[in-house]
C-alpha cells in the first residue's frame, strides 16, 4: 500500500491547461474518488499517477518518493479502463494471468493466485470460457481480477463501471467497496457519477475546469459545499438555488425573493454588510423543504407545478412565485394536483447561502 501526494501537479496541452495546480494528498489504503463533469482533468490525473502522462509542472509522490520519471511498470500500479480491453479468443484464465506469463512467474505462483483471485471475484467456474461468453458484469469481473493478480500498490479506476445497466452498477459498487475493505489497496477512482462517488468513497475530490474545489468525506461535502458548483453537483435531485436581495428590516438582515423571505442568521447577514453585498444565493435541499397540509405560523404559500411519484420516494416542484420554483421531498402516497395551494418551511439549521459573484459558500 502507498500513499501519494500531489504536488502543485499542472498538465497542459497546447494552450488547454486540464489539471490545474492540484495538491491532494491520498492516504495509504484509502479509496479516494476524483469526481467532475467531463473535461474536468480527473482522467488526466490519473493518468499521470499512473505514468500513461507526464506533468507539464509539478511533483507525484509515493510514500514521499518522486515516481515522475518512473516508467508505469515501475511504479507498481495496475489500471481498471472503461473499457475491458479483454483479448476475445484467450481464455478468461490467461487473460487474468497474461500480465504474470509476460513476467516469468513461476507456474505454480500464478495457479496460486488464479485460485484467490478468481474465488475472491466469484468467477472461478468460468475460467474456461471466453470474454464473449460472458455477461458485462462477469467481464467486469474478469478486467478487476486481471488488475488484482499482480499484487499491484496502487489501484486506477476509470470509470470502469459506466458500461454496465443501472441495476448492475448498483451491484457492483458495493462488490468493489467489499473488495476495497478486504484488500485494503491505495485506490483512486475516476467517476462523473456523484452517486457513485457518494456511497464508495473514503474522500471524494471534486474537480472542475482542472481545478481542484474540495477534497472531504461524501456526508461533509454534501452537507458543507465550499461553493455553488459543489453544492449543485452533489445529490439528487439538485440543490435548489434561488437569488434573493439582501434587506434590513429593524435589527434583522433578511434574504427577500418578492413572494417571501427568509432571515439570514448573524453570521452570514455580518458578512454581507462586510461585502457589501446587494444580493445573496440561498440553496436548500429537497429534503430540507417541508411541505405542509395547512397554513401554519412562519409556513410560506405556492402552488404546485409539478409532481413525480417514484414508487417509494416522491417529489412536487413548486411555484413560490416571483419566479421562484422548489423540488420538495414528500411522502409518495401523498396526491398532489397541478396548480393546487399548499405551504412549505424550511428546516433554517440547513440553509445554504452563496456569494452571488464568487459562488463561494458564505459562513
Amino acid at each position: 500500500m502507498v500513499k501519494i501526494t500531489l504536488e502543485n501537479l499542472t498538465k497542459t496541452f497546447g494552450e488547454v491547461k486540464a489539471v490545474d495546480n492540484v495538491n491532494l494528498e491520498i492516504k495509504d489504503g484509502e479509496f479516494m474518488v476524483l469526481l467532475g463533469p467531463s473535461g474536468c482533468g480527473k482522467t488526466t490525473i490519473l493518468r499521470m499517477i499512473a505514468g500513461l502522462e507526464k506533468p507539464t509542472s509539478g511533483k507525484i509522490y509515493f510514500d514521499g518518493k518522486v515516481v515522475n520519471d518512473f516508467e508505469p511498470k515501475e511504479r507498481n500500479v495496475a489500471m481498471v479502463f472503461q473499457e475491458y480491453a479483454l483479448y476475445p479468443h484467450m481464455s478468461i484464465a490467461d487473460n487474468m494471468t497474461l500480465c504474470l506469463q509476460v513476467d516469468k512467474i513461476p507456474k505454480e505462483e500464478i495457479e496460486k493466485r488464479l485460485k484467490f483471485v478468481s474465488q475472491l471475484l466469484q468467477i472461478d467456474k468460468l475460467l474456461h470460457r471466453r470474454p464473449p461468453e460472458l455477461s458485462g458484469g462477469q467481464q467486469q469481473r474478469v478486467a478487476i481480477g486481471r488488475a488484482i493478480i499482480r499484487n499491484p500498490s496502487v489501484f486506477l479506476m476509470d470509470e470502469p463501471l459506466s458500461n454496465l445497466d443501472a441495476i448492475l452498477r448498483v451491484a457492483m459498487r458495493a462488490e468493489l467497496r467489499k473488495l476495497h475493505e478486504k484488500l485494503k489497496t491505495t485506490t483512486v477512482y475516476v467517476t462523473h457519477d456523484q452517486a457513485e462517488a457518494m456511497v464508495m468513497a473514503d474522500r471524494v475530490a471534486v474537480l472542475k475546469d482542472g481545478k481542484l474545489l474540495q477534497v472531504d468525506t461524501p456526508k461533509n461535502i454534501y452537507d458543507y459545499p465550499v461553493d455553488r458548483f459543489v453544492a449543485e453537483f452533489i445529490g439528487s435531485p439538485r440543490i435548489n438555488l434561488f437569488s434573493c436581495r439582501v434587506v434590513r428590516r429593524g435589527s434583522r438582515m433578511l434574504a427577500d425573493a418578492l413572494s417571501f423571505s427568509i432571515r439570514l442568521p448573524p453570521k452570514v447577514g455580518a458578512s454581507l454588510r462586510k461585502m457589501k453585498a446587494k444580493e445573496v444565493t440561498v440553496g436548500v435541499r429537497a429534503e430540507d423543504v417541508i411541505v405542509l397540509p395547512k397554513m401554519e405560523r412562519g409556513a410560506i404559500e405556492g402552488r404546485v407545478y409539478f409532481f413525480q411519484q417514484m414508487g417509494n420516494l416522491g417529489y412536487v416542484d413548486i411555484d413560490m412565485g416571483g419566479g421562484v420554483k422548489l423540488t420538495a421531498a414528500v411522502d409518495p402516497d401523498f396526491c398532489f394536483r397541478g396548480g393546487e395551494k399548499l405551504f412549505v418551511k424550511f428546516n433554517e439549521k440547513n440553509l445554504k447561502f452563496f456569494d452571488v459573484k464568487s459562488g463561494r459558500l458564505i459562513v
